[in-house]
């Protein structure tokens, strides 16, 4: 029998086996053209696929030639099993993976990031070897046998790292699991079975001084793992290989190094050139694995040569915006700035022209997400080299007839001019109206929203000047809010909101009026930026002169209370906060109590986070305006809440604690009848099993102890006292802080004479609790005893003040500052309470030891 070239025996025995069977649709899966039929073996070479000449003659079942461990797939598309697929990933051409000797994975540079970091942790803590430990300890230790019999103890998922994986069709090897090397993690020093040839050396720069790459460095700096001879390089090779060195160094070295890096490639920075320099430093900065510090590294230096290449810079302007660019919308604050500043720098070595010239076609593209980067850039250039510079041509931006996208861009330079430099914008407050107030009557629904919202950024860097400027664009405004729905309607309000407070008092009222109409109809929006923007204009409105308190009350509280205090409002952080805003400022110009009385009993509501923004409001209120409008009962039902609130408590954040304190606080002397009943809750919770419960109890000890004094409640302040006394062997620091804290505030308003328990008594259980290096702890410790030196240290023995004093000594090296004060501070107490000679000896015997230890260190 003869075979063709594509074929083996089996395969024409099981074609011909296949054939007896009648065929029908619903028994086979449809194959794609040069897979393997489904009744053949995986193994088997696929019948219609020919060899060809370029591939060296391939054998049946064998490797194709041509092929090597790095490149490894099934040609035709045959997915393949058994001992070939063992080692194979999927392919991923024109990808930029990099691959991992001995594990055969292919990662992305993020993911080579964290497995860098991941290898560099398992490093260090990797267990020490003999040799390790000869070096730590001194000499004279000795490597103790185990005892006979001794079994090591081993967690069973540790047992077993991997399933090991059978091989199909070949001898059972298990599964070896690879040991990977960072420095080969970029494929260098392999062999043909993907073996690992490479040690850490290999990420190591040829070159005198140069700091260790990371894989990610490599496809930067891969010229720098040569060894060359730098005197035979032509000169475009020598440049850009001492270019390499100094931002490898910046990038990766240590602060000196570092530091003259960037001071010799600023000097070199003309004598390297613009392109060569950019060609290397844009690509770096592009990285997707740069981090915060190294991209920090790399603005300063472009910052750098920016000033030295001045007008140099100017035919790579573009390729630089393209890269700063998204900087200027980064979430992060710092990489807003550093695109700013580096735009900021450009701008004055490039010059206007250039800039314009540049971006000029950026402004009408089709891509929302350029436009708004350019226009952000337009106005670090504003800022840079002058408003009136830029005024004639945003003048024929705005006016574009061209297309709306230009027109649009043109109006977002102006708002972001506005936000960008403030009240800096006053001298041409006019001029930027004039050119954007077109825009709230434009055929395009966006380039009126825009202008509304530019003309708000507008008054808002004006306030509280500039309503003159306004004047021409009122009307507009108005008619706007009459006309507009959604987005366009929640500009409009907004431009409206800021303009109002501008206003004289006769035109704020007669404006707030009609604009509440407007508003209160806004109430019901399901919409969550347009309830943001009426609570805003709002709060704007009843802040304004000329509101009255009258009016407030009967036309706006009762739709805003039913609109908006709701549990629904509780959950969006961002609702919440201008909430609480918005009331807190109806409640200056109408009173606490009307706004206290409509949202009290919500204390009890079912809801936590909408108790919790109840607690802040109340809060804030009484803060700002005091309890003087609290009657009686509003009085009884404020408590009653507020005890509600903080037993029912499930969050660990602080503003039932802070809203207790200060409604307790606020109200002083009429708090007496409900004092016992509040530290019942108090103890209670004491005793709780719940480290924070504790701690907050504590906390709110430490808050209403003066109001407790002014209500003559000694007696009570001693029994809290003594159970706190009892509470100071608490195994949690944070709580045994706020404990300490408790005591500190008791004993500060009721006295050492009345103090329960005696202050010879407590002062011995603080002694060693001075040795807790919780920070908490150490500070309100130190402070308590510093406290009980001052004003009574007749109380405690010499004896035991000298203890302290050696405790004390510690203490002086503390890393937080206000420790290290309070202790200064107590040893000058104690001085004063047994005499200097003392504390003097143990000072000065400290400093003597410290002196020793560090010649010693020397």
């Amino acid at each position: 029998m003869v075979y063709g070239p594509g074929s083996t025996p089996s395969s024409i025995a099981a074609a011909a086996a296949l054939a007896v069977k009648r065929r029908s649709r619903w028994d086979e899966t449809p194959l794609k053209a040069g897979s393997t039929p489904g009744g053949l073996t995986p193994s088997q070479t696929p019948g219609g696929f020919t060899p060809s000449s370029a591939m060296g003659g391939i054998t049946p079942g064998g490797t194709p030639g041509g092929f090597n461990a790095a490149s490894v797939f099934t040609p035709s598309g045959t997915t393949p099993t058994g001992l070939r697929a063992m080692a194979m990933a999927t392919p991923n051409f024109g990808s930029a993976a990099i691959t991992i000797p001995g594990a055969g994975i292919p990662m992305t540079p993020e993911q080579l990031q964290v497995y860098a970091w991941q290898k560099e942790i398992d490093d260090r803590n990797r267990p020490l070897t003999d040799e390790d430990l000869d070096e730590l300890l001194p000499p004279g230790y000795k490597i103790m046998p185990p005892p006979a019999g001794y079994v090591p103890i081993r967690t069973p998922a540790h047992r077993l790292v991997a399933t090991p994986t059978p091989v199909i069709g070949g001898t059972p090897m298990g599964f070896r699991i690879g040991t990977p090397d960072i420095g080969t993690a970029a494929g260098f020093g392999m062999n043909a079975t993907g073996g690992n040839a490479a040690a850490l050396g290999d990420m190591q720069p040829k070159g005198a001084n140069l700091p260790m790459m990371r894989p990610d460095d490599l496809q930067y700096f891969d010229k720098l793992l040569q060894d060359v001879d730098e005197d035979t390089l032509p000169p475009e090779e020598a440049r850009e290989r001492k270019i390499m060195t100094f931002l490898l160094k910046i990038k990766n070295g240590t602060p000196p190094m570092r530091k003259s890096a960037l001071r010799q490639i600023t000097d070199k920075a003309r004598e390297f050139g613009a392109g060569p320099l950019f060609k290397q430093i844009l690509p770096l900065l592009m990285s997707p694995t740069l981090e915060d510090q190294e991209r920090h590294l790399l603005v300063k230096v472009i910052d750098r040569i920016l000033y030295k290449l001045d007008d140099l810079v100017r035919p790579f302007v573009h390729k630089i915006l393209v890269v700063i660019e998204p900087l200027l919308i980064d979430e992060d604050y710092y990489a807003r700035v550093e695109g700013r500043e580096i735009i900021s720098n450009l701008a004055k070595a490039a010059g206007l022209a250039t800039m314009i010239s540049t971006m000029r076609p950026d402004i009408d593209n089709m891509d929302e997400y350029v436009r708004n980067t350019t226009a952000r850039a337009f106005a670090v250039v504003a800022s840079a080299l002058g408003i009136p510079s830029l005024l004639p041509f945003l003048k024929a931006v705005c006016k574009s007839k061209k297309s709306w996208q230009a027109r649009h861009t043109g109006i977002k330079i102006v708002q972001q001019i506005s936000i960008l430099m403030g009240c800096a914008i006053l001298p041409h407050l006019r001029s930027l109206v004039e050119i954007i107030e077109h825009g709230l009557v434009d055929e395009q629904q966006k380039v009126r929203t825009i202008t509304a919202l530019a003309l708000a950024a507008l008054a808002e860097a004006a306030t509280p000047y500039g309503i003159e400027s306004f004047d021409s664009v009122l009307e507009p405004l108005w008619r706007g809010i009459r006309t507009h729905r959604g987005k366009g309607l929640a500009a409009f309000l907004k431009a409206i909101g800021y303009l109002i407070p501008l206003m004289d008092a006769e035109y704020a009222n007669y404006y707030t009026r009609e604009v509440m109409l407007i508003l209160i109809r806004e109430f019901q929006s399901p919409d969550e930026e347009m309830k943001k923007i009426v609570l805003k204009v709002v709060k704007q409105c009843c802040a304004t002169d000329g509101v009255e308190p009258d009016y407030i009350k009967s036309e706006i509280l009762p739709p805003f209370f039913r609109s908006f205090w709701t549990q629904r409002m509780a959950l969006d952080r961002r609702n919440y906060r201008q909430l609480v805003d918005t009331t807190v400022e109806i409640a200056n110009k109408v009173g606490a109590a009307d706004i206290i009385s409509r949202i009290v009993d919500d204390l009890k509501d079912e809801s936590e986070p909408y108790r919790k923004m109840v607690m802040e409001t109340i809060e804030k209120v009484m803060s700002a305006l005091g309890s003087t409008e609290v009657d009686a009962r509003l009085e009884e039902q404020l408590i009653d809440g507020i005890l509600y609130a903080f037993q029912e408590q499930s969050t660990e954040d602080a503003v039932m604690l802070i809203g207790f304190g200060t409604i307790v606080q606020s109200l002083g002397k009429r708090v007496k009848p409900y004092l016992p009943q509040i530290c019942g809750t108090i103890l209670w919770r004491l005793n709780n099993k719940s480290a924070k419960v504790r701690q907050q109890a504590a906390d709110l000890i430490s808050r209403i102890a003066g109001v407790m004094k002014v209500c003559q409640e000694e007696k009570l302040m001693g029994h809290l006292g003594v159970v706190l006394y009892e509470y100071l062997g608490e195994e949690y620091p944070e709580v045994l802080g706020s404990i300490l804290g408790a005591l500190k505030a008791i004993v500060n308003v009721i006295g050492m004479t009345k103090m329960t328990p005696p202050i010879k008594e407590l002062l011995p259980r603080l002694t060693p609790i001075l040795k807790n290096r919780h920070e908490k702890v150490e500070e309100n410790c130190i402070d308590l005893v510093g406290r009980i030196a001052d004003r009574g240290s007749e109380y405690v023995s010499s004896r035991e003040w000298m203890r302290i004093c050696f405790e004390l000594l510690e203490l002086l090296k503390a890393h937080k500052k206000s420790i290290r004060r309070a202790t200064v501070n107590t040893f000058g107490y104690i001085a004063k309470a047994i005499g200097p000679h003392d504390v003097l000896a143990t000072l000065l015997n400290n400093l003597k030891v410290c002196c020793l230890k560090f010649i010693s260190l020397a």
